[in-house]
């Protein structure tokens, strides 16, 4: 690839896909590149409902958002957020409550670069870049320090990420350790793929497959009993770990497409 867009930074592979570039793609947006597009088309192929699950985490975060404000909680902490797109989390929270703090997190170049330019006449939000296998690289990130007061509650945000990290990478210890250096009041809003679902679509291990040969990330399915473990020291909030249509919906579930199924949903309270 010789053309490099003017929002793309210097010094990153344009040949290489991304996750959050991926993503972008899914839900419609136009920062990513044919090398992206390509894996993401490799991925409809296999699961052609894969954009609405996307679609689904996006509208769960904001429904989630709603009810961290709605609560009295007016920070944010968002680990791996990606790239923007319309009615990200400071949208959202921001609509709700003038003055909300946001913090992104995400460790992709094009992810950051596009963010700063997007937020900088946003003063109540940020980006660090850190990554969320090092989670005391968030928590001490300048960004962290400055926009956050932890003394206080936090909407900890971890959407359609945590399915990146294997079982080795320890993710519940991960989750544990933001959890720790959380006030109480605090709230986690995990979403997550699964494989529970008795209809579940047999392109799913296709999908899993691609981002494996794509990416340097593994996508990895997990059940509810298996995400349990990431909401220990919360309290699950009602309607406890559900699929992504079922948490707290503004509207009743109508025919969604069975692909949706295939992302839980579940929020915690750090008493």
């Amino acid at each position: 690839m010789t053309d490099r867009p003017s929002w793309a930074p210097t010094g990153i592979d344009l040949n290489v896909p991304s996750v959050s570039r991926i993503y972008d793609y899914f839900l419609g947006g136009s920062h990513n590149f044919e090398v992206d597009r390509e894996a993401a088309r490799k991925a409809m192929k296999a699961l052609p409902g894969i954009p609405k699950i996307s679609q689904a985490n996006r509208a769960v975060m904001r429904r989630a958002v709603r009810f961290a404000v709605d609560r009295g909680i007016t920070q944010f902490l968002d680990i791996g957020s990606g790239i923007p797109t319309f009615g990200n989390v400071h949208e959202v929270a921001q609509a709700a409550h003038p003055g909300a703090r946001v913090v992104y997190v995400d460790n992709d170049p094009v992810a950051i670069a596009h963010s700063r330019a997007v937020l900088q006449d946003t003063p109540d939000a940020d980006i660090a870049a850190a990554d969320l296998r090092d989670p005391r690289s968030i928590l001490e990130a300048p960004e962290t320090l400055r926009m956050l007061d932890l003394s206080r509650p936090v909407a900890l945000m971890l959407v359609a990420v945590l399915h990146f990290l294997p079982d080795e990478d320890r993710p519940a210890e991960i989750v544990a350790t933001l959890r720790d250096a959380l006030a109480p009041g605090s709230v986690v809003v995990i979403t997550h793929a699964t494989p529970d679902h008795e209809a579940a679509p047999a392109g799913q291990s296709e999908v899993q497959a691609v981002y494996r040969r794509a990416t340097t990330a593994s996508l990895v399915t997990r059940t509810i009993d298996q995400l349990r473990p990431f909401f220990d020291g919360f309290e699950i909030v009602e309607p406890g770990i559900v699929h992504l249509p079922h948490w707290r919906p503004d509207t009743p579930p109508g025919d969604e497409d069975p692909a949706v199924l295939l992302g839980l949903a579940g929020v915690g309270l750090k008493p």
